[in-house]
C-alpha cells in the first residue's frame, strides 16, 4: 500500500485535525508543507485546484475535506476507530457540529483585528494583510451563514459550558471512555482559540475543557518525515490511482460515467475542481484529471458539503 503523503501547514486547524487523526490510529505519514495562501502551484498539480487545507495523498490518490480524509484513514487502520462502531452517525454529527459551528465562531472571534494582530505580531504586516485578504475572498465566494465577532462572543461562553458540562458528568471523551473523530473535530477550533494570546482566555473559566485538551493533545500526531513537494508530485506521477468499485454508481443529477463535471465546495473555499466522473456513492464524489506535472490523478470528496455539476 502506498504511504500517507500530508500537505499541511503548522498552524491550520483542520491540518491539526488530520495529525491528530494520523495519531490516534498511530499511523506513519509524510509532512509536505504548503503555503497558508494562495497562490499553491505545487498543490494545484495534484488536486486541480482545491485551495482548502489539509490535503492527503495516497500515490496518485488525493482526499480532499478532512471528513473524508478521516474515511480514508479508517480504512487504512480500522483501529482505533474514529467513528466507532454502533455509534457511526452521532460521531459523525457531532464532528459537523464541530467542524461548522465550533469553527466558525472560533474564526470570527480569531478575526477581530487585535485577535489577527497577536496572531501575526512577529511578523511583517505585509503577510498580515496578505492572509486577511486571501481568507476574505475564501469565504465571499461561499454560502456559509458565519457569526458576526459579537454574536460569536456572545454565544462563545453558552457553547463552552455545554462542553464543559458534559466533560463533568459523561467520561474523559465526547462518546465515553474512548476518543473519536468527534472529539478531534470539536478540539481543532479550541486549539486554534488556545494558540492566540489575544482570545485564549475565554478558555480559562473551564478547567475539565482544559483537561480533555490535554488529552486530545496525547494522542500525538503519529510518525512523521518531511517530504519536499516535487518528491509528492513524483510519487503521484509514477503511481496508478486505485481501482473504483465496478457498482454502486449512484449520481443524483443523472450525470454518467466519463462526464466532464467540476466539483465544488457549497460553504467557503468554493473554487470548481474539474475532471472526469469516475465514481459517485452515498459519502464520495471522485473525479480524474490529468497532470502535466502529477499525470493521471483521482480526486477524491466528499458527498456532505460538495456539489458535482456537468461542466
Amino acid at each position: 500500500m502506498s504511504e500517507l503523503i500530508l500537505h499541511h501547514y503548522s498552524q491550520s486547524p483542520f491540518a491539526e485535525k488530520a495529525r491528530l487523526m494520523l495519531g490516534l490510529k498511530g499511523l506513519s505519514w509524510h509532512s509536505v508543507l504548503i503555503p497558508p495562501v494562495m497562490p499553491k502551484p505545487d498543490l494545484t498539480a495534484l488536486t486541480g485546484g482545491y485551495r482548502r487545507t489539509p490535503v492527503l495523498q495516497v500515490g496518485a490518490d488525493i482526499y480532499c475535506d478532512t471528513a473524508l480524509i478521516a474515511r480514508r484513514l479508517e480504512r487504512e487502520k480500522a483501529v482505533p476507530a474514529l467513528f466507532p462502531e454502533g455509534r457511526e452517525a452521532i460521531a459523525a454529527a457531532l464532528a459537523q457540529y464541530g467542524d461548522q459551528v465550533l469553527f466558525h465562531h472560533s474564526i470570527a472571534i480569531n478575526f477581530q483585528p487585535e485577535a489577527v494582530a497577536a496572531r501575526f505580531a512577529e511578523l511583517p504586516e505585509e503577510v498580515m494583510k496578505g492572509f486577511v485578504r486571501d481568507r476574505q475572498a475564501m469565504f465571499e465566494q461561499g454560502k456559509v451563514s458565519r457569526p458576526s465577532a459579537e454574536e460569536a462572543l456572545a454565544q462563545w461562553p453558552v457553547l463552552m459550558r455545554r462542553l464543559e458540562t458534559q466533560l463533568e458528568r459523561d467520561g474523559e471523551f465526547l462518546l465515553g471512555d474512548e476518543p473519536s473523530i468527534a472529539d478531534l473535530a470539536w478540539y481543532h477550533p479550541l486549539w486554534f482559540m488556545a494558540a492566540n494570546a489575544a482570545v485564549s482566555v475565554l478558555l480559562d473559566d473551564y478547567p475539565m475543557i482544559r483537561a480533555w485538551m490535554a488529552r486530545i493533545a496525547d494522542l500525538g500526531q503519529g510518525a512523521s518525515a518531511k517530504m519536499d513537494a516535487a518528491e509528492a508530485i513524483r510519487i503521484a506521477h509514477d503511481a496508478t490511482p486505485e481501482e473504483l468499485p465496478e457498482h454502486g454508481f449512484v449520481s443524483t443529477k443523472g450525470l454518467t460515467l466519463g462526464q466532464s463535471v467540476t466539483v465544488s465546495a457549497v460553504d467557503y473555499g468554493c473554487d470548481p475542481v474539474a475532471g472526469s466522473l469516475v465514481h459517485e456513492e452515498s459519502e464520495e464524489i471522485v473525479i480524474a484529471r490529468e497532470d502535466e506535472r502529477a499525470g493521471l490523478v483521482h480526486v477524491h470528496f466528499p458527498r456532505i458539503g460538495y456539489r458535482v455539476d456537468a461542466a
